[in-house]
């Protein structure tokens, strides 16, 4: 199967014009497309099938729980599929049935295990003033993210040990699942746990793993005993104005 990834254009602010990738049977958006939600329509009438996993700043400034059911409703507007805890089983062009498991996978703050939960949770606040979100009328903050971390995690670890007829799986977060998608700017830190999960265990269950969060390109392979190594792909655009675009290149065709 060959596909385009897309993820942390953040058309909200950025000037960016996605275009459809010659040869790619499906694209798929890893989350922080546009916070406000409008350049989805940018999507709608794409050649081949757009898959979302939605990232934190889908949920700019809205109610968590509020605003799922209008994002999904947003999305099937435009043609797009959602996948937040949910998978699918597609056909690909080889013949080959090839499933879809997608979550955001929030953060549970135990990427450096639990004697620095509480440190990382302390670093998150940060980027939950960004945010802005609220759960109810509290606003989101590191507990209630955890809750929705642990949350995606377990449904990404049922689904992914669950038995299936699929010859290929590949999994879509937008939070990256292993600290080896840490950005190398930063180095590891408190602040790095708002942007990685420990899911190294989860990593040799899926033949792909796409997702974003991280403003830098990332494509590594996780050895698994008896079978091909499991492939780590992150191809997020980042900010202009960061400098963090250099290096990225939206016509890239991924294949599994």
């Amino acid at each position: 199967m060959r596909l385009q990834l897309l993820s942390d254009l953040h058309l909200e602010t950025e000037d960016f014009e996605p275009e459809p990738l010659a040869g790619a049977e499906l694209l798929v958006l890893a989350g922080d497309i546009d916070a406000t939600w409008a350049a989805y329509s940018r999507f709608s009438g794409w050649p081949v099938p757009v898959f979302v996993v939605p990232g934190n700043h889908e949920f700019d400034g809205r109610d968590l729980a509020l605003a799922l059911p209008a994002f999904e409703a947003l999305c099937a507007r435009h043609g797009l599929t959602l996948l937040h805890r949910r998978s699918t089983v597609i056909a690909a062009r080889d013949g080959r049935r090839v499933r879809l498991v997608g979550a955001p996978r929030w953060s549970d703050f135990d990427l450096f295990g639990a004697a620095q939960r509480e440190r990382a949770m302390r670093a998150a606040r940060y980027f939950l003033r960004l945010m802005g979100a609220r759960r109810g009328e509290q606003p989101l903050d590191a507990q209630a993210i955890r809750d929705e971390g642990l949350a995606c995690r377990a449904w990404l670890e049922a689904e992914l040990r669950a038995p299936t007829r699929a010859e290929a799986t590949i999994v879509i977060t937008h939070f990256g699942p292993s600290l080896a998608s840490a950005d190398p700017r930063y180095g590891p830190q408190p602040g790095t746990a708002s942007f990685c999960n420990a899911d190294d265990d989860l990593l040799p269950l899926a033949d792909l793993w796409l997702h974003g969060h991280l403003h830098c390109r990332h494509d590594y392979r996780v050895p698994r005993a008896g079978t091909a190594p499991t492939r780590v792909v992150c191809q997020a655009r980042g900010m202009a104005g960061k400098g963090e675009v250099a290096g990225f290149d939206a016509q890239r065709l991924i294949e599994i």
